[in-house]
């Protein structure tokens, strides 16, 4: 034939064995006559192509040689059509990649086979998993909650227009964080040949807060305090994830103090809830409120930079 075999694999004349083998897998896989996007002529082409390629010996002729190498070798060998007269499966490094492609089945050649082709076992496989993102708030996160989500179902391997949907109801449990999956068994896609249903994998992603921020397991929250609170101390509310505290600012904080509320974060053993005191200076907008921050400056000389 003259076929270039390097072109019906995708691969260049440099190709490494390792880089055949896989690209035949991903090229049989997809032709395969048993599958949706079978084609039993492009099949043929691409295992003919590897049946030279993967062989050191016959690969060094054809690439001597060319397509008719088999003509050119000394003695023969009987070629693609003599070779395979009993279809494929008789080889070991066949029978490895199709059982892989069809679950350990194998591919059906020898006696009994019409050509090789579209005779592997029909065993049970089960269906592909799916998986869903869901939006979660951070109070919905820290309490639990339940949602209905929409999941198709039908086979993935068909066209998209057979797709048709179910609502499955999820339970996501308390403390949930970031990034965790729930793996909902049985409501993915269908099975083949009687195998069962795949499963459906829910994805966590956290809504962004206008108050809080998530890092790992542990909330932080930015609280802003007056220059006396700060200076003098006070108690003051703050909000978290279950609702408000009273918390102690000790006399003379600093902004950019971190304070820990124990047990206010997320996971299964729930992280902290951080505060990070910010102080915030009211603005002087009028000539009294100027005068005062004038006698502060005269009755409480500090300079926040004398160590620069």
């Amino acid at each position: 034939m003259s076929q270039d075999y390097y072109a019906s694999l995708g691969v260049s004349r440099s190709a490494s064995d390792a880089e055949i083998k896989k690209a035949y897998r991903k090229m049989a896989a997809k032709y395969h006559p048993d599958k949706p996007t079978g084609d039993e002529t492009k099949f043929k082409e691409i295992s003919e192509a590897y049946e030279t390629l993967s062989d050191p010996e016959k690969r060094k002729l054809y690439d001597q040689f060319g397509a008719d190498y088999e003509q050119r070798q000394a003695g023969g060998f009987g070629g693609y059509q003599q070779h395979h007269a009993g279809g494929f499966g008789g080889g070991e490094d066949y029978s490895d990649i199709f059982s892989s492609m069809f679950g350990g089945g194998g591919f059906a050649g020898g006696q009994g086979s019409q050509g090789g082709f579209g005779q592997q076992q029909a065993r049970p496989q089960k269906g592909e998993d799916q998986t869903v993102a869901v939006m979660v708030t951070l109070e919905e996160a820290i309490e639990g909650t339940e949602r209905i989500i929409n999941v198709q179902t039908g086979n993935a391997r068909s066209s998209a227009s057979s797709y048709d949907t179910q609502p499955i109801k999820v339970r996501i449990p308390a403390g949930i964080t970031q990034g965790k999956k729930i793996r909902v068994k049985g409501k993915g896609y269908s099975g083949f040949n009687g195998g069962p249903n795949g499963d459906v994998i829910i994805e966590i992603n956290l809504q962004k807060h206008p108050l809080f921020r998530v890092e790992g397991n542990d909330v932080y929250l930015d609280l802003p305090v007056t220059p006396w609170e700060a200076a003098l101390g006070a108690k003051v509310e703050v909000p978290t994830l279950k609702g408000k505290v009273k918390m102690n600012i000790a006399a003379g904080t600093q902004s950019g103090g971190k304070l820990r509320i124990k047990g206010r974060g997320l996971g299964q053993t729930p992280g902290h809830q951080y505060v990070i005191v910010q102080i915030h200076t009211p603005p002087a907008k009028t000539d009294e409120q100027k005068a005062f921050y004038q006698q502060m400056e005269e009755k409480m000389p500090f300079n926040p930079r004398a160590h620069f």
